[in-house]
């Protein structure tokens, strides 16, 4: 029985640190999807269909990565239903702070209670671990070079759609 992991997240835009945790995550578990959800709490910047393609490309342009990640959206219900879906039994999140530790535990608890879905935490290179989408689109957003913080898909795309 294989295990398969989902590493979720709204990935707006996917970032250097994003990269590291799905790259180690496809190390421990047999499967990997990435999987782009939209979160209401917050306002996006790209469809998710342009946050699909832009992780698609990123992992596409680094070297090593394994091939046993599967990138994809999901709008239709609860993310442990699409871990149902697709037989995951765990889902895997990069945290950088306690801040985030306490902002994902109800919902862990929540995951494990429907689901039977477990939760594992993973920290970023200590190199990203500052690092968020919501950082990236406000110094994007101000003209500021984000290319040491996301893969050079992202900033080729946040370079572009910069107004000249």
């Amino acid at each position: 029985m294989s295990k398969i992991a989902v590493v979720p997240g709204s990935f707006d835009p996917v970032t250097r640190g994003h990269l590291d945790v799905i790259r180690r995550a496809a190390g421990l578990f047999d499967e990997v999807h990435v999987l782009v959800v939209h979160n209401p709490g917050k306002d996006a910047m790209l469809p998710i269909s342009e946050r699909v393609n832009l992780i698609q490309k990123s992992l596409d342009e680094e070297p090593d990565v394994p091939e046993n990640i599967t990138v994809a959206s999901w709008s239709m219900g609860l993310l442990v239903d699409y871990c149902t879906e697709v037989g995951a039994s765990v889902l895997v999140k990069g945290i950088r702070s306690q801040i985030d530790v306490a902002y994902e535990t109800p919902m862990v608890l929540m995951n494990r209670s429907l689901a039977n879905v477990e939760t594992i935490f993973m920290l970023p290179d200590p190199a990203h671990a500052h690092v968020s989408s919501t950082l990236v689109r406000q110094v994007a957003s101000l003209g500021g070079d984000v290319s040491p913080y996301v893969p050079p898909a992202v900033a080729r795309f946040l370079n572009a759609a910069r107004p000249a």
